[in-house]
């Protein structure tokens, strides 16, 4: 295939074989350097946003990954269909697949990505491990070998000495990975471990190794070329985590010196070398306490949090990626990369944080990310494969977007990134934005005290929202009634027959069992107010029909999310939900008389929690049942999780088959009612 003119050294077309917002990433760089670019997409992605954004589409399949983006010969066919001459694989799907990068270069087809040899190396985490140690780099402590069955893995297990990592020898982003404190954890971890690693990566082969207690996830980024030439970019800190799954990722780390960084990169790019590798790839290490730090695995593709590195480098790593797969020298040297200020990345998944983090779907209603900015010293980017109306499905990984901000210090970029996700608009499905938000503004992470059990120690019952002390009550109440007031105003100036005009003199702004008393409000514009007696002037940047608003006290303000609902003001922001009933005293005083709404807890059902498909039934008809067992396993966008008994029962019915695919709240088991 001949190349193009103006790109003699790259390409005519590029093909990503993947979705979303890598495939959208991958869109953007290619036409900054002139080329062309090609989306593959499956039934359920026809209206999706990279289908849009290329320059041109193949359908490849329905939409079960494992009939569309898995399948090696439709990508090959699409290449050929429409003279793709190279493959970007962005991240998940084939991009660790050594046969996919083979079958490319036998059609002659350029693969964006490193040799077969290191991806076949790095693939498989045993081998990795053995490579790693001979080249020098330190490990941890475990046992290399393939662990046959959950006899095996509680002796393994014992040996090492718990906590042990469970892992799948050809696992990734958290899928087939079980920490165990004890024989029962580790004789159950190697089963859902299995299990999940068959189903995400056809590959159920697991080892175990010693648990790092205290851990930090520390990453390395690598650049390396065909002509013996690499580098490392700093690193990145992806200790905020859950269930092996990162969250928040921030680059520099807090933690690392100057010279554990440069150890820690001079290891890498060691790794990198004895595996001939050429593209950029991650090594991960595990750092504990003193900075002593192990060997995890290399990732031989571009990572999800890469933009976290761009940003404080300068480095196009897609176009890195390119170049280096067009056979160019790379064109910088290890005195090159400096590290600029601070990067954080936030991950918007679509699940619900105050149901233990389950998957949602649905239609995307609203979608409004705050827009990509670089004003003085702050740049906000949302690398995303989404927009409105767009819809989130149960097939593929539950990422929307990738929320970034960048600043000269971490407090800055801290701070950017917290008012950037209460200003990000999202409505349809259940959303961890909360979550995020709250994360932001919690003092250890403030101050960069971070380990990855961060949010099993500080949210060790899960996360309900983050409930507003005293003042910010004060301050919360005092907007909601001003923006009742302006949202009245405006009421009765277009329909004066309809609304009474606006009282200004004195409200009660009512949440949950609290009631604020606003009073002397002077003027709803500029407004200063007594609440409960106590003077607060506010400057309120909000007019009715607006979502969002700027509240300004003093030289502090806040963002927060509105709407405006009969009767009250709903106020989002910096983890809070917060709901004020707003009227007079009266109004006030008749709602404490209205009942309160129970929910029966000990419902004789096990209900399914999030739409999913019901993999294994761990019990029978007849059974005896304690609080904490396990009862069924439901796989829901690519992760498996475990449904266990609230409370000691009888099984009476089971409802539903494995293998069927069940909606929210769909009964799986029926107890025995309590007599």
């Amino acid at each position: 295939m001949s190349r193009s003119t103006s790109n003699s050294a790259l390409f005519n077309k590029v093909l990503v074989a993947n979705r979303g917002e890598i495939a959208c990433r991958v869109f953007h760089t290619a036409k900054r350097l002139g080329i062309g670019t090609v989306a593959v997409y499956s039934e359920a992605d026809a209206g999706a946003l990279h289908v849009r954004e290329a320059d041109e589409a193949v359908l490849i399949g329905p939409a079960a990954a494992a009939e569309s983006y898995l399948v090696i010969d439709k990508i090959i066919e699409a290449c050929k269909a429409t003279g793709a001459d190279a493959v970007h694989p962005g991240y998940g799907f084939l991009s660790e697949r050594a046969a996919f990068a083979e079958a490319l270069a036998a059609q002659g087809i350029a693969f964006v990505g490193p040799p077969v040899g290191a991806i076949e190396a790095m693939g498989d985490k045993i081998t990795s491990k053995r490579i790693a140690e001979q080249a020098g780099v330190s490990t941890v402590p475990g046992e290399a070998g393939i662990i046959e069955d959950a006899d095996a893995a509680v002796a393994v297990s014992t040996r090492i000495g718990f906590p042990v990592m469970l892992k799948a020898s050809a696992g990734g982003g958290g899928k087939g990975m079980r920490v165990a404190w004890n024989e029962e954890q580790a004789r159950e971890g190697f089963e859902r471990a299995r299990s999940e690693a068959a189903s995400s990566f056809g590959d159920d082969r697991i080892f175990i190794e010693k648990f790092v207690t205290e851990p930090r996830h520390i990453e390395i980024q690598v650049l390396c070329d065909s002509h013996g030439n690499g580098v490392y970019l700093g690193e990145r800190e992806c200790s905020i985590q859950r269930r092996n799954q990162k969250v928040i990722e921030e680059a520099p780390s807090p933690f690392l010196d100057e010279a554990t960084r440069k150890a820690m990169g001079e290891q890498a790019l060691m790794l990198a070398r004895a595996v001939d590798y050429a593209s950029a790839g991650t090594v991960e290490f595990i750092v504990d306490g003193d900075r002593n730090f192990y060997f995890l695995e290399m990732n031989t593709r571009l990572q999800v949090e890469h933009p976290v590195t761009e940003l404080i480098t300068g480095v196009d790593l897609v176009e890195q990626m390119l170049r280096v797969a067009a056979g160019e020298r790379l064109g910088l040297q290890q005195s090159d990369i400096k590290l600029d200020g601070w990067a954080i990345e936030s991950r918007l998944y679509a699940e619900d944080p105050y149901r233990g983090f389950l998957p949602s779907i649905g239609r995307l209603t609203r979608y409004r990310p705050p827009l990509d900015l670089s004003a003085g010293q702050i740049t906000v980017r949302n690398d995303t494969g989404v927009d409105e109306g767009g819809e989130i499905s149960r097939y593929y990984d539950p990422m929307i977007a990738k929320l970034c901000t960048h600043a000269p210090t971490r407090e800055q970029a801290v701070t950017a990134m917290a008012s950037a996700l209460d200003t990000f608009e999202l409505e349809g499905i259940a959303h961890n934005l909360p979550f995020l938000s709250a994360v932001m503004r919690h003092p250890r992470f403030v101050e960069g005290r971070l380990t990855t059990a961060f949010i099993d120690d500080e949210y060790p019952d899960g996360f309900s929202g983050v409930t507003p002390d005293a003042e910010q009550l004060r301050l919360y109440a005092a907007v909601a009634a001003l923006i009742h007031l302006r949202h009245q105003t405006w009421r009765q100036s277009i329909a004066p027959e309809r609304f009474k005009p606006a009282q200004q003199d004195e409200l009660v702004a009512c949440s949950g069992d609290q009631q604020l008393l606003i009073s002397h409000v002077l003027d709803h514009q500029t407004s200063e107010l007594n609440v409960d007696e106590q003077p607060i002037h506010i400057q309120l940047g909000w007019q009715p029909g607006d979502h969002l608003a700027r509240a300004e006290v003093g030289s502090q303000h806040i963002d927060l999310q509105v709407s405006v609902p009969t009767g009250g003001v709903r106020l989002r922001g910096a983890g809070m939900d917060l709901y004020f009933a707003i009227g007079n005293r009266r109004l006030a005083e008749l709602r404490e008389l209205m009942p309160v709404k129970s929910f029966d807890a000990s419902a004789n059902a096990l209900l399914c929690p999030m739409p999913g498909l019901l993999t294994k039934v761990l019990v029978a008809e007849g059974d005896s049942v304690e609080p904490g067992q396990s009862l069924a396993v439901v796989e829901a966008m690519k992760m498996e999780n475990t449904l266990s008994a609230e409370r000691a029962a009888v099984i009476k019915t089971i409802v539903a088959s494995e293998g069927a695919s069940l909606a929210v709240d769909e009964v799986i088991i029926e107890f025995e009612a309590e007599g």
